[in-house]
């Protein structure tokens, strides 16, 4: 069965563009031009392995509508948008968008982006399906714990105190990263080369992403810890 790309953009010829990229490639495609047709699709049933989505649209911007999307739906969420500015991207992150990229963009690097995220939905939808809400016997290699908290990489998944917390994906991964090298210290510009890899633009995504895993994970217990003048280390207790 081919992927199902949704389009959301207000710009007929940036869809007709993208419809003419996607379905040379052998996906599925379907558009929107505002996001209350976007939202009136998916509650009509219909379900995209993956959407792209404009921000500057009338009525209901793409941040509003990501934010909507997730409240209710788990699928992969990477705007393209004209806004380039660093303070856009740390905003798109920050409401649960997976990817972010910017117009114009290059063809081969959009489609590479959808094909990594369509194969890790994939991989933990069939992991999430052959699985127990909760895995108990699960492999050392693929599930890291500390006290209070436990990390399922192959569905990226997260507990602290048997309680599922919700995590967008960079979220996800650079916790991941920090728990696999707990105990050292990472400056921003470290961690952003390691979990980001390349440009999504300034180190301030690095402090957004601590600010809200911090929010997410750390009621009574600390699992990241401020190096003041150097950066961010893990320091969960190991079990």
């Amino acid at each position: 069965m081919k992927d199902h790309i949704l389009i959301v953009d207000d710009n007929q010829e940036i869809i007709e563009l993208l419809e003419d990229i996607l379905e040379n490639e052998g996906f599925r495609v379907s558009s929107a031009e505002s996001g209350e047709d976007a939202l009136a699709l998916l509650n009509q049933g219909e379900r995209p392995n993956l959407i792209l989505l404009d921000i500057m649209m009338p009525n209901m911007s793409g941040y509003e509508l990501c934010s909507q999307i997730r409240r209710e739906w788990d699928l992969p969420i990477l705007f393209l948008s004209a806004k380039s500015k660093a303070v856009d991207k740390v905003v798109g992150f920050e409401i649960g968008a997976d990817d972010y990229i910017t117009k114009p963009f290059d063809t081969e690097e959009l489609l590479a982006r959808i094909r990594a995220h369509l194969r890790r939905y994939e991989r933990i939808r069939k992991h999430t399906e052959e699985q127990p809400e909760k895995e108990t016997s699960s492999s050392p290699i693929t599930v890291l714990k500390f006290k209070d908290l436990e990390i399922h990489k192959e569905t990226y998944s997260v507990y602290v105190s048997g309680k599922k917390i919700e995590l967008s994906t960079k979220e996800f991964q650079l916790l991941t990263f920090l728990a696999e090298n707990a105990g050292i210290v990472f400056t921003r510009e470290q961690i952003y080369d390691r979990v980001w890899g390349y440009g999504y633009g300034s180190l301030n995504t690095v402090t957004v992403h601590i600010k809200n895993l911090r929010e997410k994970l750390e009621t009574e217990r600390q699992f990241i810890k401020t190096q003041w003048g150097t950066g961010y280390v893990f320091i969960g207790e190991k079990l």
